[in-house]
């Protein structure tokens, strides 16, 4: 009773004058009284408070008004005298202890007052039940109708004002954005001309040279050359000498540093995981029906859009959200980013290309999602866009519908497929193209890219010396064994890779049995590498949380590399294609502080070469005809085996001690089949940073090469006669080119029958050769771009003709 003392007084008393001035209850309503005081009544006792005075008068009162009806002199022969008695509230104050007034309580009135309650609060009950039903039905009825008038009223609303207000104000954000992306793109054209201009004026030899111009700093360009090498330095005008994150190395030291390669990625999702993988093409379908002897549509119709989608240009550095349009006649991209960065095409991203000058659109994967599309162009510009699954075979489809003339139509033909139909692997064999064009182009048919560092091209380890003062090409025992994959090129580590695939298992049944828990080409690998060339110095500080990699795990010398491979089994890193072409990332150019090393306390500057190298362009120089020795060119189809061919799944990669982590494979997983977006962003992130095994290309061992001496035979019994051009004079179109130099006439020109190039790289040039009357010797260039203009082709004169110091004349 949590009430006050006081307020049950003013209870009591009132219930006793209701009792004295009504009639005398009935017998259930007197043990309805009786049992509810009981309660009160024995606890006043317990506590012996003033409640009990206030109790007793009420109920001496009943009594007396129900002696009969409760039969009182029956269940209470002992109740004292309630009427005139003096000493009843001392009696009856002991005679509430005894058994018998107990058991009249519970025998007698708690059964009547439970029957009570039941039969007047039940009735109540059922009454009131009624009653709020009956009010709900009303108000439901009432709200049905209210809501039926309200609906009437907003579906009159909807169409005769918001409707029309939401479609004029559609209308007009889009116009509005338009007008803002216009502006947008003139003010970025302007100020890229601006800047142009600056600092053509302000550049050495100019008509406002700086006479103390500042140091120029360098960063690799995204341009590309017909062999699809990145070779051009470029200014960055934006360089950072990245000091805090050389003095955040030193501060913590190696110790605290954390390894970017972890040992072993976070098991994948049992849903995410792909029992068996289909080719990645389009369904017949899904393809527009293609004319391939339909003419180009004419250049001077209007232009119209075909398809805009939302995507993400996936670029070394960035991955920029924009959207995609292709019309008839252009393809553009437009950069979405809030804060659009300079580039070296300007500010942001944007582009806008010659439909006409579209050469080749592959279909390709990105974080092993099938979703993305590279595009080529003639003069080696290549963009690779990621979309939504199921859009990017509707771009390729419209793309392929619009039959660009500088394109050959392949169809939706997969890789293994590609590959076939290119000829390049009976090129090769052949000798009709290098080791080096070879493997680049099975890097490009099998996904991998400039522009996705997971997915960069690899090339392999080939030597083994790199301690010798000179490096003789003809010795079998300075390179390396490419019959086997470089985790097991020391042979001592075999025997314990093979133990730990076999003695792994995975409980969860999720994890297949793997030889090495790291992969061979991942982005960590290209920073590594790469770390002196901008941006990859940028992207390896973003790696390692803000700081460079401790000095020791960083790439500081070539035989400190090679003799990691040999000693540790876990590091299995391939080389990459720089290896073979760009010397300047072997240099420190930039200045960075790279820190010492930890034994010697060497400082960490320009990569220590082999003995047997030079000068940094002599080691390329040596390195590139390793690659193009007659030892390699017999063995490297092993290899390729391994990387692209049969040996890369299967009982074969078993045997040949070539699996690595399930994930890395295409097909092995299926973001899409994760409901939980953070564990699927999350497993995004270990795809990407872990790496991709490339499509693989074979199923069969590849064919090896012929040799020097057999290619030379087999070249001497071919007929090499070119046709006669005056027995198709209705099939020719005349040019003018000067070809000549010092007035010596040309007495020979001829076109090679068999060009290095495939249709993979329908950009590279022809080579036109030219013998002049006096024996000097030239190599043109020559490419057809659009064969809707005038001039169908470029002609480049070799400069070697028209400068005595490099002259060839033939002996």
């Amino acid at each position: 009773m949590s009430m006050s003392p006081q307020l049950h007084s003013l209870a009591y008393v009132k219930l006793h004058s209701l009792l004295q001035t009504s009639s005398a209850p009935r017998k259930d309503e007197a043990c309805y009284l009786l049992g509810k005081l009981e309660t009160p009544l024995r606890r006043s006792l317990e506590a012996k408070s003033e409640t009990f005075s206030w109790l007793v008068p009420i109920i001496r009162t009943l009594m007396d008004q129900c002696y009969e009806t409760l039969q009182l002199q029956l269940f209470l022969p002992s109740l004292p005298p309630t009427n005139g008695s003096p000493t009843f509230y001392e009696d009856f104050q002991l005679f509430c202890t005894t058994p018998e007034w107990r058991g009249f309580i519970e025998k007698h009135v708690q059964p009547t007052m439970a029957q009570f309650e039941m039969d007047t609060f039940a009735r109540s009950h059922d009454h009131m039940s009624n009653f709020w039903n009956a009010c709900y039905d009303a108000m439901m009825s009432s709200a049905q109708r209210r809501e039926q008038e309200k609906a009437a009223s907003r579906k009159m609303f909807q169409e005769l004002v918001l409707e029309p207000v939401a479609k004029r104000s559609k209308a007009e954000n889009a116009r509005h954005s338009n007008v803002l992306k216009q502006a947008n793109n003139h003010q970025s054209t302007v100020l890229k001309q601006w800047r142009s201009l600056c600092r053509l004026l302000t550049s050495p030899r100019s008509a406002w040279a700086d006479r103390n111009p500042p140091e120029v700093r360098w960063k690799l360009s995204s341009a590309e050359t017909y062999s699809r090498m990145r070779l051009k330095l470029v200014p960055n005008l934006n360089f950072d000498q990245h000091l805090e994150a050389s003095a955040l190395r030193d501060n913590l030291g190696a110790e605290h540093l954390q390894t970017p390669a972890e040992p072993l990625p976070l098991a994948m999702a049992k849903e995410a995981k792909v029992s068996e993988l289909e080719d990645d093409q389009l369904a017949e379908e899904d393809l527009p029906v293609l004319d391939t002897q339909a003419e180009p549509k004419e250049q001077s119709q209007r232009e119209k859009l075909v398809v805009s989608e939302d995507c993400e240009l996936i670029t070394t550095v960035a991955v920029v959200p924009g959207r995609l349009e292709v019309t008839t006649q252009h393809i553009y991209f437009y950069d979405g980013s809030s804060d659009k960065e300079e580039t070296e095409g300007g500010i942001g991203y944007d582009f806008k290309r010659p439909l006409s000058h579209l050469r080749e659109v592959h279909l390709r994967r990105y974080n092993l999602r099938r979703s993305a599309l590279e595009l080529f162009f003639i003069d080696q510009a290549n963009y690779f866009l990621n979309f939504r699954k199921k859009v990017r075979n509707k771009v390729y489809s419209c793309i392929l519908g619009l039959r660009p003339p500088s394109q050959i139509y392949f169809g939706s033909r997969s890789p293994q497929e590609l590959l076939k139909a290119s000829g390049l692997t009976q090129k090769w064999v052949l000798r009709e193209i290098s080791n080096f064009e070879y493997l680049m182009q099975l890097n490009t048919i099998a996904g991998r890219t400039y522009n996705d560092l997971s997915q960069y091209p690899v090339f392999p380890w080939i030597l083994r010396d790199y301690v010798s003062e000179t490096l003789d090409l003809s010795n079998p025992a300075v390179f390396r064994d490419l019959s086997k994959p470089i985790g097991v090129a020391n042979e001592r580590h075999a025997r314990d890779v093979k133990e730990k695939y076999e003695s792994f298992e995975d409980p969860t049944g999720t994890v297949d049995k793997f030889h090495y828990g790291t992969h061979y080409s991942n982005a960590a690998g290209v920073m590594h590498y790469l770390i002196r060339t901008e941006p990859f110095t940028t992207l390896h500080i973003q790696l390692q949380s803000g700081r460079f990699d401790c000095s020791d795990r960083q790439f500081h010398s070539v035989p400190a590399a090679w003799q990691a491979r040999m000693e540790n089994p876990v590091d299995v890193k391939e080389l990459i294609p720089e290896f073979f072409y760009f010397p300047e990332f072997l240099e420190n150019q930039n200045g960075f502080d790279l820190g010492c090393l930890q034994l010697s306390n060497e400082k960490v500057g320009d990569v220590v070469l082999p003995r047997w190298a030079r000068s940094r362009e002599d080691f390329i120089h040596q390195h590139r005809k390793a690659l193009e020795s007659e030892y390699v060119s017999a063995h490297l189809h092993e290899w390729i085996d391994l990387i692209f061919g049969y040996k890369q799944r299967g009982p074969a990669a078993v045997e040949a001690l070539n699996v690595f982590y399930y994930c890395t494979y295409e097909g092995a997983v299926d973001l899409d089949a994760i409901a939980d977006e953070t564990q699927r962003k999350a497993l995004e992130g270990i795809i990407s940073n872990f790496g991709q095994t490339p499509c693989q290309l074979l199923k069969e061992p590849h064919p090896a090469r012929l040799s020097a001496e057999s290619a030379a035979q087999r070249l001497a019994r071919l007929d090499t006669r070119s046709p006669n051009v005056f027995e198709h004079l209705d099939q020719l179109k005349s040019f003018f080119v000067e070809g000549i130099s010092d007035g010596v006439a040309l007495v020979q020109a001829v076109v090679p029958k068999n060009q290095a190039h495939s249709f993979i790289t329908q950009g590279s040039p022809d080579v036109l050769v030219t013998v002049s009357a006096n024996g000097l010797l030239g190599t043109h260039n020559w490419l057809p771009y659009d064969k809707n203009i005038s001039n169908y082709f470029s002609f480049t004169k070799d400069p070697t003709v028209s400068n005595a110091k490099t002259q060839r004349f033939l002996q």
